[in-house]
């Protein structure tokens, strides 16, 4: 009697794509398979990105066996999609520490591996990089092409189509799948598309196609103009795209992205063809193959560690409220006696809490998409009109509106009000989400005022000061996650605009005074308690505005402490620098007062912990209390110096 061994699985033999293409055609079902039962195992362990990578699942398996990855550079916009695409390229054995401290990145990262060409975790550049890789081989006459995927949300960037705009350049070296994960532009998908798809991707057409186009320049050019012109009109009859040959593209499809019967042959069409620039539209499922994510409303587009069994999220404890939800439902409720308040979004409807605006007031709503420049002008024109619009846009993201915002509202003096989620760092999702600088970009243009909320209650107070101040473009930030548990008060505070309060100690005199600015306003109130254990009276203020500063307030401090000490969550050009500046312009520091700046350090921070990442920016109360000691010891050891 002979026992039979369990077969290897056939993702234990695929550590790179070179392993893959040695597979037959018909293996790949079953590592599809497996790749995806993997994939859901390790983020149900580490939490992050799911419903996106279940959906190219199969996607990522035909294209590293068509192509010649990584010569052929291979560039998936955004990149939380790209889990798959990092198991079968030599990181399996780390995908379990997918956005851990010191673990992989939850996006494409070029440090990582060289099969990440470009890093990406904001949409829609993955064609204009994508296009500048092929180019350069073009112009070097080496091998390898360009492939971009892109999403449909992402083809709502004005950037996907200026890139689409100069592809023509880049020949046959370009490849655009776009992967419409949301059936937004696609006609139904089976059988004839699928057959369609592969017909006009095929050499045999191609060719037809190319020998027509010869004959035809031959011909009157109104002649040869109608020829080309009908062939474009029926193709795009039958197969859509007429809009992406009208950008240059030659279009193929939709076909069926989770069908690899159908996928590999036309993506081996497309990577022999003389044609291009080329399109493949494929359709996919978001949550593919995983039936809680398939039947969930989110898709588990982003989930906490779950149960893989049963798909249950891990809970969080109860506490308080998100602040993106505190904005959301001050916002709302504020609306309901001011009918001029709306609110816009780009993309990111429950990220931001405009969810909770629009279940209230759905006509004063607006998403825009991923199009942050058009959000920004849209919102300056409401303004010019009458309304009061709030703008509410990641931190890292209105950096792609920065020209809008300077241009469209600061200089024209147009009331817009940003609500600037995500300030500050934001744990996992690492340096391409940080909303490190706000402060900075926004603090140096004129008109505009600037405030950062210490705690939930100081962000409502905020959300009704910026609705009432119509004389300007106003700004407010605030973090990512919970508040600290402060109760918001049921009459809000309209803010004097430039004005800071004092929360711990006496302005009149004191050792040390600590101005802060945003949620490391607790931290301070911790580095004075361990300051006041040492026998050093500490003063705290809670600057609330970093433009304009409170700057009697700063002369008061100033003039009856010996040390002062600023701490903010941004980058350098922020509330230290203007302090700073004041402090040059007006001589505070000739009575020997010294001034400490401390934000975030000139370095992009990786992914980790928040409490984490704060330790290693210096900005926890440790490092407030030897940033004060040693600034006293510094001191100390001048005073004795002039005295010998």
């Amino acid at each position: 009697m002979t026992s039979s061994r369990p077969e290897t699985p056939l993702l234990d033999t695929v550590d790179t794509p070179t392993d893959l293409r040695r597979l037959k055609p018909e293996q790949l079902r079953q590592l599809s398979d497996e790749l995806r039962s993997e994939m859901i195992d390790a983020v149900g362990s580490t939490g992050g990105h799911l419903g996106s990578g279940l959906g190219v699942v199969e996607l990522t398996v035909a294209i590293h066996y068509v192509f010649n990855t990584p010569e052929d550079r291979l560039i998936w916009d955004v990149g939380h999609q790209a889990y798959p695409h990092k198991i079968i390229t030599g990181r399996r054995d780390r995908i379990r520490t997918l956005r851990q401290g010191g673990g992989l990145s939850g996006f494409t990262k070029r440090t990582e591996s060289e099969y990440d060409p470009f890093g990406a975790a904001h949409s829609s550049t993955s064609i204009s990089a994508a296009l500048g890789f092929a180019v350069a081989n073009k112009l070097q006459d080496k091998p390898g092409r360009g492939i971009a995927v892109i999403g449909d949300g992402a083809m709502s960037a004005g950037m996907a189509y200026e890139a689409m705009n100069n592809a023509e350049q880049a020949g046959n070296r370009l490849i655009v799948i776009l992967n419409d994960n949301d059936m937004s532009i696609a006609p139904p998908v089976g059988g004839l598309s699928a057959y369609l798809a592969r017909m006009v991707s095929s050499s045999e057409y191609l060719g037809l196609r190319s020998l027509a186009s010869k004959v035809a320049r031959k011909l009157s050019r109104r002649v040869h103009s109608g020829l080309e012109k009908a062939e474009e009109f029926t193709r795009g009859m039958v197969t859509g795209g007429t809009m992406f040959e009208e950008l240059g593209f030659y279009y193929v499809g939709p076909i069926d992205g989770h069908n690899l019967d159908h996928l590999i042959p036309v993506l081996e069409n497309v990577r022999d063809s003389e044609q291009g620039p080329i399109l493949v539209h494929v359709v996919t499922t978001k949550g593919k193959g995983y039936a809680p994510a398939e039947n969930s409303a989110d898709k588990y587009h982003g989930v906490p560690k779950f149960d893989v069994v049963t798909g249950e999220k891990a809970k969080s404890a109860s506490g308080p409220p998100a602040y993106q939800n505190v904005f959301g439902e001050t916002l709302a409720k504020l609306a309901e006696t001011d009918e001029r308040i709306c609110a816009i979004t780009a993309a990111m409807p429950s990220g931001t809490g405009v969810d909770k605006f629009a279940a209230a007031h759905p006509t004063r709503a607006f998403d825009v998409g991923i199009a942050e420049q058009h959000g920004v002008t849209f919102a300056a024109g409401l303004a010019a009109q009458g309304m009061r619009p709030f703008a509410a846009i990641y931190s890292t993201f209105l950096q792609r509106a920065y020209d809008q915002v300077v241009h469209d509202v600061a200089i024209q003096n147009l009331p817009v009000r940003f609500a600037i989620d995500r300030a500050g760092l934001v744990g996992a999702d690492g340096a391409t989400h940080a909303g490190s600088f706000d402060v900075t970009y926004l603090a140096s243009l004129p008109n505009f005022v600037v405030m950062a909320a210490a705690d939930e209650a100081e962000l409502a107070h905020m959300t009704y000061t910026a609705a009432e101040y119509d004389e300007g473009p106003i700004a407010f930030r605030y973090p990512r996650g919970n508040g600290i548990g402060v109760e918001i008060p049921a009459q809000l505070e309209k803010l004097e605009i430039g004005k800071g309060r004092i929360v711990r100690g006496d302005e009149k005199g004191g050792k040390v005074a600590i101005l802060s600015l945003g949620t490391r306003l607790e931290e301070a109130k911790k580095a004075a308690d361990q300051l006041e254990a040492k026998g050093l009276a500490t003063t705290v203020a809670d600057m609330r505005f970093a433009k304009p500063l409170d700057e009697d307030l700063i002369r008061r401090l100033a003039a009856s402490h010996d040390v002062l000490v600023t701490i903010e969550e941004s980058a350098i050009g922020g509330l230290g620098a203007h302090v700073l500046t004041m402090a040059s312009d007006e001589g505070l520091t000739d009575g020997g007062l010294k001034i400490r700046t401390m934000r975030l350090p000139d370095l992009f921070l990786d992914h980790d912990d928040p409490m984490k990442q704060y330790d290693e920016a210096g900005l926890n109360a440790p490092h407030i209390v030897e940033t004060v000691l040693s600034a006293l010891r510094h001191n100390s050891a001048g005073v004795e110096e002039a005295r010998a």
